[in-house]
């Protein structure tokens, strides 16, 4: 079927049950599209080449190699104020002019004119936002990861060195994140005493020095552990087609998996975060994996699900907790959840920092707007750990990224890899990001009420700026363009209609394309003028 010009009116298109035909939208003059899945964000918008997708399978899906989740959701938008819907998982490619889809009861309309009236027809109708945000600290100041500083190696006296050695370092107070190996075993959600002899004291100091702190979860169970053999015991596990306890590879060897579809294994795990909370006085949780790859399609359930149900599952659980981050995620746009980019390698160009500015953007216009662009650095430990010295002109341009973010989190101690120089360079990055606050922490309610993104495309509010994606809106009337090029000491920045001061204080009158000098320390930014 071949639709040229879809209803009109506020998403006024019909339902289709496709049965493997395909529905067919014709692209009109112009018309970019956004959507389907964060890690495309390089690909956005959609519209002038050939791109393919399927929502419902990771590339490589079934393989040792298949792709991880970040953030996605059946939700495509464009310039054109289009908007393609589905409840459950789709297949889309661009080709030739047209939009090409595949799945169940795909619905097609058009909710305005633009790329804005389209995203915001989609929330009100199809990801209506939860009037909550996630905690104010996520926003407020830093996130301080132990990952990379202690990867699988966290400890009571390191963890409090670590705090203690940022605090003194003059960073400010955030939120302590505790990486893996807190505990003995994946599924026994309870501190190593060996390593942790008294967690209670350590939260007890970490908030007296005015941090808050979350500790990582997977909805993993080790094999050869006493919560295993409670959990198969219980029916709680997810079994394979053959009715045995599925074992999966994942990145830290083999587990079995929680059935997030059973109402029991809910409660069997967080009665055991709950219980954290209670008796140690932690904040939250950092919920990892729950990646679409670690499921199949013929896994046995307690109610029957698709991988991506069993991913929406584990960011149900996170609803609890309004201390929470996640990495991939379901089909949860409008949910009060912390969305982080995946593990970024310490790398130029657009496998590492250039993707990041595109993907938060993607992240947004799927219905996340609580976004963090990974840890500052990169988070991918083979890539970070494989260095002989930390590229200090990176670590500056990826925090100056983060600052103007709705999140931002280290992970390295700056004052440990950064010369004079650099370092005062992240402290101007975070002293920017402290006079923008207001203005984040505004947009952060929001996209709460509204379920707006806060980093937004400039086709967001600006036509004929479709290809800009290295540059954002934070929020309708600030422009950020961040330096994602090494050595780079000047950029241009695409600035729409209106009137225009820089961080510099100069003027600019658009539409225009201005190249501004960007030394180690400028984030370029340009602040929309009251008209008259």
């Amino acid at each position: 079927m071949t639709i040229s010009r879809p209803e009109s009116g506020p998403l006024a298109g019909s339902f289709t049950e496709l049965s493997g035909d395909e529905l067919e939208l014709v692209l009109e003059d112009g018309e970019g599209w956004w959507g389907g899945a964060a890690e495309d964000g390089l690909s956005m918008p959609f519209g002038t080449g050939s791109f393919a997708r399927d929502l419902g399978s990771p590339r490589g899906h079934g393989s040792r190699d298949a792709a991880p989740s970040n953030q996605s959701g059946p939700v495509l938008v464009s310039t054109r104020g289009r908007v393609v819907w589905s409840e459950r998982p789709f297949a889309f490619a661009f080709e030739d002019g047209l939009l090409r889809l595949s799945g169940r009861d795909v619905l097609v309309g058009r909710g305005g004119g633009s790329l804005r009236e389209a995203f915001l027809a989609a929330s009100r109708r199809f990801i209506p936002p939860s009037g909550r945000a996630p905690a104010r600290e996520l926003f407020s100041g830093p996130q301080y990861n132990t990952w990379i500083e202690h990867p699988y190696t966290p400890t009571q006296e390191t963890v409090l060195r670590f705090a203690r050695d940022l605090l003194e370092s003059g960073m400010p107070p955030g939120v302590v994140l505790i990486d893996d190996s807190w505990a003995c075993d994946y599924g026994t959600w309870r501190f190593d005493r060996a390593r942790f002899p008294d967690p209670a004291a350590m939260i007890e100091q970490l908030h007296a020095w005015g941090c808050r702190v979350m500790l990582w979860v997977v909805p993993f169970v080790s094999p050869d552990s006493a919560a295993f053999r409670e959990a198969e015991g219980r029916g709680l596990l997810i079994r394979d087609r053959t009715g045995e306890t599925a074992i999966r590879r994942w990145w830290n060897g083999f587990s079995a998996t929680l059935d997030l579809t059973d109402p029991a294994a809910v409660r069997w795990m967080t009665d055991q975060l709950d219980a954290l909370v209670e008796e140690t006085g932690v904040d939250g949780f950092k919920f990892d994996a729950g990646d679409v790859r670690d499921y199949r399609a013929d896994d046995l359930t307690a109610a029957p699900a698709e991988p991506v149900d069993l991913c929406e599952a584990w960011a149900r659980v996170g609803l609890r907790y309004p201390f929470n981050e996640f990495r991939a995620c379901w089909r949860m746009g409008g949910q009060p959840l912390g969305q982080r980019l995946q593990d970024k390698p310490a790398l130029w160009g657009p496998a590492g920092i250039e993707s990041l500015v595109p993907e938060m953007l993607a992240q947004g216009m799927i219905g996340y707007p609580f976004v963090c662009p990974d840890m500052i650095g990169g988070g991918e430990i083979g890539s970070v750990g494989g260095q002989s010295a930390v590229d200090q002109e990176f670590f500056v341009r990826y925090a100056q990224i983060a600052a103007l973010s709705p999140m931002m989190q280290f992970s390295v101690l700056p004052v440990r890899v950064l010369d004079d120089e650099h370092l005062a360079a992240v402290r101007d990055a975070l002293a920017v990001r402290e006079s923008v606050l207001p203005l984040i922490l505004g947009l952060v309610d929001e996209a709460a009420k509204t379920g707006e993104p806060i980093v937004r495309p400039m086709a967001y509010h600006a036509s004929g700026l479709d290809d800009v994606t290295d540059q954002f809106f934070l929020g309708p009337d600030l422009v950020v363009a961040p330096v994602t090029a090494q050595g780079a000491t000047e950029r241009i920045v695409a600035l729409p209609p209106g009137r225009w001061r820089g961080d510099d204080g100069a003027v600019v009158e658009g539409p225009a394309r201005v190249t501004v000098p960007c030394d180690l320390s400028r984030i370029p930014r340009f602040e929309r003028l009251a008209e008259g």
